[in-house]
C-alpha cells in the first residue's frame, strides 16, 4: 500500500493525463527527460477546486435539461430525445471529472487511503465514461444534423421517416456502439490505432455534419418555395432554427474539444519537439475546455428553445417553492395528476 504522498502523486499523474485517452502522452513523456524539463517552463497549474466547481455546475445543468425534456410532453419528439442524450453524454464528462477530483482531494488531505489496484479500476471506469462521452457526443451531433436535414428537405414525410421507434433504435445503437468502442479503446490503449481511430472519427463526423449544413443553408430558401401552406412555412422556419442551434452546438464542441484532438494528433506527429512539448504541458487547460463544453451546451438549449426555457424555469421555481407542489413527482409529471 502506498503512503499518502505517493497516492497523491499517482492520482495527480492520472488527472494530468486524462486516463487512457492520453496515455500516449504519458508514454512519449517517459521517452525523454528533456521534454519534462521544457514542460516546466510553459506549464499551467489549475486548482483542483476549479475542476470540481465546474463539474458540479455542469452536472446540475444537464440534469435539469434531462428533467425538463421528461417533464414537458411538447418536447417529446425525436430531436429533443437526441438533445436529451447529448445532455447525458455531457453528464458523463461531469460525473467522471467530479469523481476523480473528489478522490484526488480526499487523498491529498489524507481522508482516503487507496491502493494502486483500486486506482487502476477507478481509472478504467473514468476512461470508459470519457470515451463514451466523446464518441456519443459526436454521434448525437451527427444524428441531430441528419434529423434537421430530413425535417427541412423531407418535411411532408418527416413523421413517417423519423418515427419514435426509429429514434429509440438509433439512440440504443449509438449508446451500444459508444460503450463497446470505449471498452475496446481501454483494452487496446497501447496501440497507436486507437488514437488514429479517435482522430479519424472526429474528422469524419465534422465533414459529415459540414456537408449537411452546406446543403441545408444553400438550398433551404429554394425548398421553402415549394411549401405554400402557411403552417408548412412556419415549420420550415422552425426547422432552420433547429439547424442554427445545431450549428452553435457544433461550433462550441469544436472550440472546446479541438485542442484535445490536436493534442492527440501532435502525439503522433511530433511527440518530442519543443513546441509540442510545451503544448502538451497545457493539457489541464484542455480539460477545463472540455468541461466548459458540458457547461455551455445546456445554456444553448435554453437560449434557443423557448419551450425548453419555460420548462427549466418551472423546474427551478418548483424546486425552490416546493410547498406549491403536492410532491416532486407532481412537479415533474403534472399530467399524471390531472
Amino acid at each position: 500500500m502506498m503512503d499518502n504522498t505517493s497516492q497523491h502523486n499517482f492520482i495527480m499523474h492520472h488527472h494530468m493525463e486524462l486516463s487512457t485517452l492520453t496515455m500516449y502522452s504519458e508514454n512519449s513523456t517517459n521517452n525523454t527527460g528533456a521534454r519534462e524539463q521544457n514542460s516546466t517552463t510553459c506549464s499551467l497549474r489549475i486548482p483542483q477546486e476549479l475542476f470540481l466547481t465546474l463539474g458540479l455546475i455542469s452536472l446540475l445543468e444537464n440534469i435539469l435539461v434531462v428533467l425538463a425534456i421528461i417533464k414537458n410532453r411538447n418536447l417529446h419528439s425525436p430531436m429533443y430525445y437526441f438533445i436529451c442524450c447529448l445532455a447525458v453524454s455531457d453528464m458523463l464528462v461531469s460525473v467522471a471529472n467530479v469523481v476523480e477530483t473528489i478522490v484526488m482531494l480526499l487523498t491529498e488531505h489524507g481522508l482516503l487511503v487507496v491502493t494502486p489496484e483500486m486506482l487502476r479500476h477507478l481509472d478504467n471506469v473514468i476512461d470508459i465514461m470519457n470515451c463514451s462521452s466523446v464518441v456519443s457526443s459526436l454521434s448525437f451531433l451527427c444524428t441531430i444534423a441528419a434529423d434537421r436535414y430530413i425535417t427541412i428537405f423531407y418535411a411532408l414525410r418527416y413523421h413517417s421517416i423519423m418515427t419514435t421507434q426509429r429514434a429509440v433504435t438509433i439512440i440504443a445503437m449509438v449508446w451500444l456502439t459508444s460503450i463497446t468502442a470505449s471498452i475496446l479503446f481501454i483494452v487496446y490503449h497501447s496501440h497507436t490505432a486507437v488514437i488514429v481511430c479517435l482522430v479519424t472519427f472526429f474528422c469524419i463526423t465534422l465533414v459529415f455534419t459540414a456537408v449537411l449544413y452546406m446543403h441545408m443553408f444553400i438550398l433551404a430558401h429554394v425548398h421553402s418555395r415549394r411549401i405554400m401552406a402557411i403552417y408548412k412555412s412556419r415549420r420550415q422556419g422552425t426547422s432552420m432554427k433547429g439547424a442554427i442551434t445545431l450549428t452553435i452546438l457544433l461550433g462550441v464542441f469544436i472550440l472546446c474539444w479541438g485542442p484535445f484532438f490536436l493534442h492527440l494528433i501532435l502525439i503522433l506527429t511530433c511527440p518530442t519537439t519543443p513546441f509540442c512539448t510545451c503544448f502538451f504541458s497545457y493539457f489541464n487547460l484542455f480539460l477545463i475546455l472540455i468541461i466548459c463544453n458540458s457547461l455551455i451546451d445546456p445554456l444553448i438549449y435554453a437560449y434557443r428553445s423557448q419551450e425548453l426555457r419555460k420548462t427549466l424555469k418551472e423546474l427551478l421555481f418548483c424546486s425552490c417553492v416546493t410547498f406549491r407542489c403536492d410532491s416532486i413527482l407532481e412537479c415533474l409529471f403534472p399530467w399524471k395528476f390531472t
